[in-house]
């Protein structure tokens, strides 16, 4: 299983504590020593399984736009999106939980022509407002004569977006181009005339699943 390497430092934080408290225990066989072992070794295993980044393979083409997250479509609507589309343009919301694959990947190929990380709030990412106000970092992609947008948003519990993108690189459909940690939101921008492929409640795969078309 491959992991995601922003995760390593946590995971072995979590393994280290979990080794030392089972040999407490071990040497100590008593209610608090052995409660807190086993906390800790679910606890490090459970860190594991959050940074867990699956190879993933899936349909492509350029007319394809592919998940960019694990999680449940909470929106499908059109919106005004004036740092990049300038203007209007039909944004699909994905919102992971912290059992989701947290690794991100480009829903479209093109040139990266925008990038943008905005500090902010730190609300519950399901919600509309959360759009507007909470910490986020905007990835825009030219495809031909298209733009798309992919919208890296904090929730509740994550407190670091991580983004590998920079403009003029390069980004290739299904690709990585960053990761949320603990559980937060994707939202991915649209020209108007896409026509999206799923509806609010559909989980979707990140990299696997089809979630429109371009014009």
């Amino acid at each position: 299983m491959r992991f995601a390497r922003e995760g390593l430092p946590f995971m072995w934080a979590a393994a280290v504590i979990a080794v030392a408290l089972v040999a407490v225990a071990y040497r100590w066989p008593r209610p608090l020593p052995v409660g807190a072992a086993v906390v800790f070794v679910l606890l490090a295993i459970w860190v594991a399984y959050f940074f867990r980044d699956p190879e993933r393979t899936g349909a492509r083409g350029p007319q394809l736009v592919i998940a960019p997250a694990d999680g449940k479509v909470v929106q499908v609507m059109e919106v005004d999106e004036p740092a990049f589309m300038h203007g209007r343009a039909i944004r699909i919301a994905i919102f992971m939980n912290v059992f989701s694959v947290h690794v991100n990947r480009y829903p479209v190929s093109g040139r990266v022509a925008y990038t943008h990380y905005n500090p902010g709030k730190f609300l519950n990412a399901a919600v509309d407002k959360a759009s507007l106000e909470n910490e986020q970092a905007s990835v825009g992609i030219e495809v031909g004569a298209h733009k798309v947008l992919v919208r890296q948003i904090a929730g509740l519990v994550a407190r670091r977006i991580v983004t590998y993108s920079r403009p003029g690189d390069q980004a290739d459909q299904g690709e990585r181009f960053g990761l949320i940690r603990f559980g937060s939101r994707v939202d991915v921008y649209l020209p108007v005339g896409s026509t999206p492929r799923v509806k609010l409640g559909e989980h979707t795969s990140a990299g696997t699943t089809v979630i429109a078309e371009l014009p």
